[in-house]
């Protein structure tokens, strides 16, 4: 049971990258070009219909929104070109990733996050100082 939802899952990942290469395929019809980038955009989106931390619902509409436009698209899809987008997103994410892009990211916000507080504390205490009443 558990090796079907994670292929399943899988597959779901897939079809959602193949959604939005064939989205971008001038033989694609316009409506089905936009309802393609729409799902795939709302599939990847980090924001949801209704928020994952509501109980039942957060995740319900995941597992319905989502594949039902996904399934939608597919249809209305020529199945050749699906095929063909499939294929192309199957070698994507088997391509090897990058430890040292990773790194490099990880490394680019945490100096961010750093550089922001210097900046912030800075700030604040400049603002705390100017606050304090001098007496003479």
């Amino acid at each position: 049971m558990l090796s079907r939802i994670a292929l399943w899952a899988r597959t779901i990942k897939t079809d959602v990258h193949a959604v939005y290469l064939a989205a971008r395929d001038p033989r694609v019809p316009w409506f089905v070009k936009m309802l393609g980038i729409a799902v795939a955009a709302y599939a990847l989106s980090p924001i949801d219909l209704i928020p994952d931390f509501v109980p039942v619902l957060g995740y319900l509409d995941d597992l319905i929104i989502v594949p039902l436009g996904i399934w939608l698209v597919v249809a209305l899809v020529p199945s050749e070109i699906m095929t063909e987008y499939r294929i192309k997103a199957r070698e994507a994410a088997a391509r090897p990733t990058s430890r040292a892009g990773m790194t490099a990211i990880i490394i680019l916000w945490l100096a961010s996050a750093f550089l922001a507080g210097w900046l912030g504390y800075g700030y604040w205490t400049k603002m705390r100082d100017r606050s304090v009443p001098i007496r003479t």
